[in-house]
């Protein structure tokens, strides 16, 4: 028991480690004997020994990378290495850039000063936090041949947090909802002028 609890605070003050990444062959790091190689501009060479292609990317003053090592026989391709990881760290900056998020937020046509207040308030919340908001103001019953009363509490809304945010996507119905989207100001013309279209 002892033993097994001492294992345990042993992982533990180890902490988190991340998965490593696959390391890329490169070179003379390349085990296999033949390869299926490809020329930069991705032309196929077809399967060569490995010390062939080593000769060819050396003339070529390239690299030869492993891009496939799972076919039979691994892929490689002549390449300019640096170039490839510098690609490779972009594309990874690119997908973790922060997304923005879309909020939404549901209201009725005939909403009471007080509640309206609270919700602009949390749409202004919202757009400071540079999410784009989904307001939905959904009618129940015989509301729905009423769709004016939605569309002047949209322009409500959109004049409380013009100098916040602008029109993304102008109010539509969609069923029994009036959709519309509103997108911080970093992200649009003028809040003002597209409240007021």
């Amino acid at each position: 028991m002892a033993g097994g609890r001492l294992e345990i605070a042993r992982v533990k003050g180890r902490g988190y480690s991340r998965p490593k990444e696959p390391e890329v062959r490169i070179n003379q790091r390349i085990r296999a004997r033949e390869v299926r190689l490809v020329d930069t501009g991705g032309e196929q060479l077809g399967v060569v020994t490995i010390r062939e292609a080593l000769d060819l990317s050396e003339q070529r003053g390239v690299d030869l990378v492993e891009v496939a090592p799972n076919a039979d026989p691994p892929v490689c391709r002549l390449m300019d290495y640096g170039k490839y990881k510098y690609e490779l760290k972009k594309q990874a900056a690119a997908k973790k850039q922060k997304s923005q998020t879309v909020k939404e937020i549901k209201f009725r046509p005939n909403i009471g000063d007080h509640d309206l207040d609270v919700k602009i308030n949390r749409i202004r919340e919202f757009l400071e936090e540079d999410n784009k908001t989904k307001i939905r103001i959904f009618f129940r019953g015989r509301e729905i041949v009423h769709p004016d009363l939605g569309r002047k509490l949209a322009n409500r809304i959109l004049e409380r947090v013009a100098d916040l945010g602008g029109v993304d996507i102008p109010p539509k119905m969609e069923g029994k909802n009036l959709i519309m989207v509103i997108t911080p100001k970093k992200n649009t013309q003028g809040g003002k002028e597209n409240a007021e279209s």
